[in-house]
């Protein structure tokens, strides 16, 4: 890949996670606070912990789409190659369980049950665009490799692997 190509893939992941994720995983939940107050306590210590993971989950799948799949989240963009590795291995959507993570996170940090349920109802919107668009396109685009995966990695999560070759 040639320079160039390396910051316009930069570039387009990076608009893509301002607008999207980080609407939806930072914009809208404080927002949904009218005056936020965390309070330090062991709730605050592992909500933190909860922002950091989701936020770290959310990085390390993204870079997997751009350096392996060369591609990004975005629907209009999508990877080129099927990404199996990293996190992928574990998950089907491990980028979702990240900005999921993040989401509870802030609902813990402000002990708000607001949050809890814009959570939940962004977790439903997940499960059902992976179901009613990504699982039937993936399928498409990928064939015989995206369904050896789907049978072999859980949608949400895999606590035993199988090999995926």
């Amino acid at each position: 890949m040639t320079v160039n190509t390396i910051m316009l893939l930069f570039l387009k992941n990076l608009l893509f996670t301002l607008l999207i994720p980080g609407s939806v995983g930072f914009v809208v939940p404080v927002f949904l606070i009218p005056h936020p107050e965390a309070r330090f306590s062991v709730g605050a210590i592992i909500a933190l912990l909860l922002l950091l993971v989701g936020t770290s989950i959310y990085l390390w799948t993204l870079i997997d789409f751009a350096r392996h799949g060369r591609g990004t989240p975005a629907p209009i963009d999508p990877p080129k190659v099927l990404v199996v590795r990293g996190l992928y291995r574990y998950s089907r959507n491990p980028m979702y369980l990240g900005i999921l993570t993040v989401i509870f996170g802030w609902s813990l940090l402000f002990l708000s049950t607001t949050i809890l349920f814009y959570g939940l109802s962004v977790a439903i919107g997940f499960h059902s665009f992976i179901i009613l668009y990504e699982e039937p396109k993936l399928m498409r685009t990928f064939g015989t490799a995206y369904v050896e995966y789907f049978q072999s990695v859980g949608r949400w999560l895999t606590l035993r692997m199988r090999p995926i070759s």
